[in-house]
């Protein structure tokens, strides 16, 4: 990306980011737009055929006696790569939902500020209203993979295209389609399925990349040099977040650590410090609380096995939900009731 153009984009996010006062508060303000008469059963574009996907499912719910309120906890919106529908939760009830039809796997979502949803899966993206109209889309190629995309401002997005042996970086308008640049970065190592689940434009105008297979996390400038880099094993995510540290969850070694600019880990958690009955079997996408609390995203074992668990920072479990009747393995939630925007970088730490 030219440096004009990198200046015209900067200057468009700083003027939406500084707009006006922000109403609603949160983004759990918009659920009303979900349950309302308008919105039909199936939406013209929805796939309900769902295939095998489903075999998961069971009677079990969250244990009374588990901390945290079970599902009632939180509004949020939920996505797992074991399953193909878009679920929202509010009062501890499934609000809204949203299929997206059979193969693999639901990845990246984001709320947005008018209550649309922007959302990945492994062969397409999308974008769909409260009252599930289809607004944009994009059907992936042969050879190609879809894992990460990130709103940015008030009409842009990126999606990160998986391809060997190079995958790209795309800006996009999400309103229309309309693509404004695309950057090519190299995978020699990876697999297309292997090469990356996350990608993240960070507040500072840098881009955070988690290479799986390459083994690191990388930091790119606006230019796309490598201002930082941090060596793990198979990172699946990272996030920078409000204190300019880095949040890495390790799905092979079942870990997730918080590292700063100097590379030096502040925080830790094994997954196996946590608890049985609450201690999941992977993590995949993490969140950092506004509270500082983090809440790890497992997929499960077979419909068994928590799937979101909540620690403080002394690694103690404040929230733990099992429920396979009402959801299956989560990749990522969207936790609706913290302070922020999805299209503003920086304020979710997810």
């Amino acid at each position: 990306m030219s440096f004009t153009k990198h200046l015209l984009f900067a200057m468009a996010l700083c003027l939406w980011a500084c707009a006006g006062p922000r109403t609603p508060e949160t983004l759990s303000d918009l659920i009303p737009l979900f349950t309302a008469d308008n919105v039909p059963e199936t939406g013209p574009a929805e796939d309900t055929n769902i295939g095998e996907n489903f075999a998961w499912m069971s009677d079990k719910v969250t244990d009374p006696a588990w901390p945290g309120e079970g599902l009632s906890r939180y509004p949020m919106l939920y996505i797992g790569e074991g399953y193909n529908r878009i679920l929202l939760v509010d009062k501890g009830e499934v609000v809204w939902k949203y299929d997206t039809g059979p193969g693999w796997e639901l990845g990246d979502i984001w709320m947005l500020r008018d209550g649309s949803i922007l959302f990945s899966r492994q062969t397409f993206a999308a974008k769909v209203t409260p009252d599930k109209r289809e607004v944009w889309r994009y059907d992936c190629q042969d050879g190609e993979e879809l894992h990460t995309l990130q709103p940015i401002g008030k009409d842009l997005a990126f999606m990160l295209v998986n391809k060997k042996p190079s995958g790209r970086v795309v800006m996009f308008n999400h309103n229309t389609g309309e693509v404004l640049w695309e950057h090519t970065l190299d995978f020699p190592n990876s697999s297309t399925h292997g090469q990356s689940r996350r990608m993240r434009y960070t507040d500072e105008g840098t881009w955070l990349l988690s290479y799986i297979s390459e083994a690191k996390v990388v930091e790119f400038d606006k230019d796309w040099n490598i201002i930082w880099q941090y060596d793990c094993r198979q990172p699946w995510s990272a996030v920078r977040l409000k204190n300019g540290n880095t949040l890495i969850s390790m799905e092979r070694d079942r870990k997730v650590i918080e590292v700063n600019k100097a590379k030096e880990t502040v925080w830790e958690l094994d997954l196996d410090e946590i608890p049985e009955p609450y201690r999941p079997g992977k993590c995949q996408t993490v969140v950092r609380l506004n509270n500082g609390n983090t809440i790890l995203c497992a997929r499960g074992t077979s419909g068994s096995g928590a799937q979101l668990v909540e620690v403080t920072p002394d690694k103690q479990v404040v929230w733990a939900v099992e429920d396979w009747k009402h959801l299956g393995p989560v990749t990522a939630v969207q936790i609706l009731s913290e302070p922020g925007w999805s299209e503003n970088p920086g304020d979710f730490g997810r």
